[in-house]
């Protein structure tokens, strides 16, 4: 994980690594490291109203692309998406897709807090 942090991230934290030790039960495992705070702001998008939503949404494409670009080779990507909307469209499918999941399976589950089978709590 930390290799491939290093890879797609233009800096990286300056701490950021791991190490082998034992933890609070008596195993021995690996640990990822990073800087305890890097006192930096958190988007909070159910706050936004859609225009800065919609901004929130392609700054957040954008620093995705170049992480993945910075990652492998960017002409060969570039190559294989190809120059028409095939892509965009089919990753447009996917996320609606997505969506269309994440609504039905948060349907199920408040109908299984409805029915009294889960309990729920405000957190």
């Amino acid at each position: 994980m930390v290799a491939g942090q290093r890879l797609i991230q233009t800096t990286s934290d300056i701490l950021l690594g791991w190490t082998h030790a034992v933890g609070l039960d008596g195993r021995p495992r690996d640990f990822y490291v990073r800087q305890l705070r890097d006192w930096k702001g958190i988007a909070r998008p159910e706050t936004m109203d859609p225009a800065l939503l919609r901004l929130f949404a392609r700054l957040c494409g954008a620093s995705l692309a170049r992480a993945h670009a910075r990652s492998g080779d960017s002409v060969a990507i570039a190559a294989y998406l190809g120059r028409g909307d095939r892509f965009d469209r089919a990753l447009a499918g996917f996320a609606q897709g997505y969506a269309d999941r994440t609504e039905r399976d948060h349907e199920a589950l408040a109908a299984a807090v409805r029915s009294g089978r889960v309990r729920a709590q405000n957190a």
